[in-house]
């Protein structure tokens, strides 16, 4: 069994971290590239539509999805520039659940700027004169609309892989999973977290939330490395197999990668996370933490938690006094230890790849998940 990923992350060097974040960049850079020049984006009319389609896209994202499939991609053998535009297809479709997540969490900050809906609020009340909640629904149809292309926008992406040899009936099959499998898995997870927050706590089980987190994260990071393990397998007999354990690696990464966020949105620094600390609390987000948390916690402690849970107006000092009870309950220490591990399981898995540039990279994308700030 290995090491806590502390242990991993501060055994690595800086070189293999330079290196790690030299291959992120060249990835992103080719990814963003390719969605500026693409040619199809004069469609996006009128231009409110495509400013807001293009608004998060031109904050440069992490590209964290688009980097898993091209390195599984690599890992199996294949051409990762054969499959880039099953790359920029990843980002777009992640793109449009921000969007529509935006709206439904009612946040009003992405990455340090105004979120789509918050942005073409103000932007109705300096050109149109809308005032109050007229602003606000123009806002919230803007981003409803561009999210619906960026949607479309994914699929045509995909399609753009038969300009580079890989076979129409693959690509028909790319285009299949991401429309009836990871589409509704992702809906249904969304929906899931909506509910659960409508849900009492002693209503759910820790299953039903791994379970959700799962749907509502996971499942596109399993889709990224599934997909360019098929594209770099095209025509191998074990493409199914092989793809089929690089989609399970990318699961349970994924699966840490909400528990760690889920963290970073409690424990982070503001200025870096990009959005108000405390702000699932606000939201009465059903996370593991809080979960964990009312399981392990006296009368007080569970009545100050309840009375803070799902409350938009609850100020600094009650959500400090929760984040307190969070952290001295265990509940911190606890998620952290099972974000760490999932990726451990994660690593076994990809230990039965052939050595390679690609492998290691993507065994520094796992423990990345972790080590970020934001």
């Amino acid at each position: 069994m290995r090491g806590t990923m502390q242990t991993q992350l501060a055994s690595s060097t800086e070189q293999e971290r330079a290196e790690f974040m030299a291959a992120l960049e060249q990835r992103r850079l080719l990814v963003y590239d390719y969605l500026d020049a693409w040619a199809g984006a004069s469609a996006f009319r009128p231009s409110d539509i495509h400013d807001a389609i293009y608004s998060y896209v031109q904050r440069r994202g992490k590209a964290l999805r688009p980097l898993a499939l091209l390195l599984c991609c690599g890992a199996v053998g294949g051409d990762e520039a054969q499959a880039l535009p099953a790359a920029a297809a990843v980002e777009v479709f992640h793109t449009w659940t921000l969007v529509h997540d935006d709206i439904i969490d009612r946040d009003d900050t992405r990455r340090g700027k105004p979120t789509v809906h918050a942005q073409y609020a103000m932007h109705a009340k300096e050109v149109y004169d809308l005032k109050g909640e007229e602003a606000a629904h123009y806002g919230r149809t803007v981003a409803i609309l561009a999210g619906d292309s960026q949607q479309s926008w994914a699929y045509a992406l995909l399609s753009d892989l038969r300009n580079r040899e890989v076979d129409p009936r693959l690509v028909l099959e790319l285009i299949e999973r991401m429309a009836t499998s990871l589409t509704p898995q992702l809906l249904e997870g969304e929906m899931l977290d909506v509910q659960y927050a409508l849900t009492p706590f002693d209503a759910l089980a820790e299953r039903d939330v791994m379970s959700m987190l799962t749907k509502k994260t996971a499942a596109l990071l399993e889709y990224a490395a599934w997909c360019g393990a098929k594209i770099g397998l095209a025509g191998s007999d074990q493409s199914d197999e092989v793809a089929a354990k690089l989609g399970r690696f990318a699961s349970l990464c994924g699966a840490a990668f909400q528990l760690h966020d889920d963290l970073l949105g409690l424990t982070a620094d503001e200025a870096k996370l990009g959005k108000p600390i405390g702000s699932d609390i606000r939201e009465g987000k059903r996370t593991l933490i809080v979960y964990r948390a009312l399981a392990k916690a006296n009368q007080h402690q569970r009545e100050r938690i309840l009375s803070t849970l799902g409350s938009p107006q609850a100020g600094a000092a009650e959500i400090a006094e929760v984040l307190d009870i969070m952290s001295e309950t265990g509940a911190v220490s606890e998620v952290r230890e099972s974000a760490n591990s999932l990726i451990e399981q994660a690593l076994t898995i990809l230990e039965e790849l052939p050595a390679t540039p690609q492998r290691k990279l993507l065994s520094s994308w796992a423990t990345f998940l972790l080590a970020r700030e934001h």
